[in-house]
């Protein structure tokens, strides 16, 4: 089994700040570091972190070949990563003194996929494989309606949230995946509760409270907790936690075993500074869940 993810590609600018400027005010920087992110390549090398056989479809800019050598360092397959005219995207990341984060985002190339190209790529998986996708590019429906004919798992992460993206690619994924606030603003834009999303599976990301999945085809509801941990850096947790949700499952664990990893993960995760860089390995979650 393998994971293809149709997701972004960024390259990271980070700023640490003493606190968020106000409007108006200019502040130093007490910090600046540049890495590799975007929330499809976050979830791309947490899953291959983990242990799973990660291809990853999208995009950079001509010139960034240093960024397609960090991405297979950490053990993705880029045989779909496309160079395009666009400039990679890029993303300006404010990280205050408690660790809380701000994001602006350039989508560059993340936004220029071919449509020939992604239904080629995904074309090449089988029916026991699963497509991971985020609303960072473009062309995630017809990828999502292809890879379901195709019989694969198809995990949708709605961010940055849209309900129209949402409402066009829903009937096609097998589990949506939202934070509590977009399944708030989700349900109520939709009139109807979480188990009445015509989605057969819904998971919702709890922060640092953890998690919660339920079947709605069979109302089985499961919660799991998330240690507590003095945080660093909130970047890229989300994507932590949904990239080892895909790992584990592809990896043939059951879904609460898979979340309860995938929670560990995310809670080291948000102990280092950084996003793709700082995604822990499943050795280091082992030795952390062991701690």
């Amino acid at each position: 089994m393998a994971i293809f993810n149709l997701g972004s590609v960024n390259i990271d600018h980070f700023y640490k700040l003493a606190h968020f400027p106000e409007p108006g005010e200019t502040l130093s920087a007490l910090d600046h570091t540049l890495g590799l992110g975007g929330k499809g390549m976050n979830q791309s090398v947490a899953a291959a972190k983990a242990g799973a056989e990660v291809f990853h479809i999208g995009a950079i800019g001509k010139s960034d070949g240093w960024v397609r050598e960090r991405i297979e360092g950490y053990g993705v397959n880029c045989k779909y990563l496309r160079e395009a005219d666009e400039a990679t995207g890029h993303a300006v990341i404010y990280v205050d003194a408690s660790g809380e984060n701000t994001i602006v985002l350039a989508p560059g190339a993340n936004v220029q996929q071919d449509s020939e190209f992604v239904v080629n790529a995904i074309d090449q998986a089988k029916s026991t494989d699963t497509l991971l996708l985020q609303n960072e590019t473009n062309l995630q429906p017809p990828a999502a309606t292809f890879a379901l004919v195709k019989g694969m798992r198809v995990i949708y992460s709605a961010a940055p949230f849209s309900i129209e993206a949402v409402k066009n690619i829903i009937p096609d994924l097998s589990m949506l995946v939202m934070n509590a606030v977009e399944a708030s603003q989700l349900s109520s834009e939709m009139g109807v509760s979480l188990e009445q999303i015509p989605v057969p599976q819904i998971m919702v990301t709890l922060g640092s409270k953890g998690a919660m999945w339920r079947s709605n085809e069979t109302g089985e509801v499961i919660e799991v907790t998330s240690p507590k941990v003095t945080p660093v850096d909130t970047t890229a947790a989300g994507d932590t936690y949904i990239g080892y949700v895909a790992a584990g499952l592809d990896l043939g664990m059951p879904i609460k075993a898979a979340m309860e990893w995938a929670t560990q993960a995310a809670a080291l995760k948000v102990t280092r500074a950084g996003t793709a860089d700082a995604i822990p390995s499943a050795d280091e979650v082992k030795a952390f869940r062991g701690a």
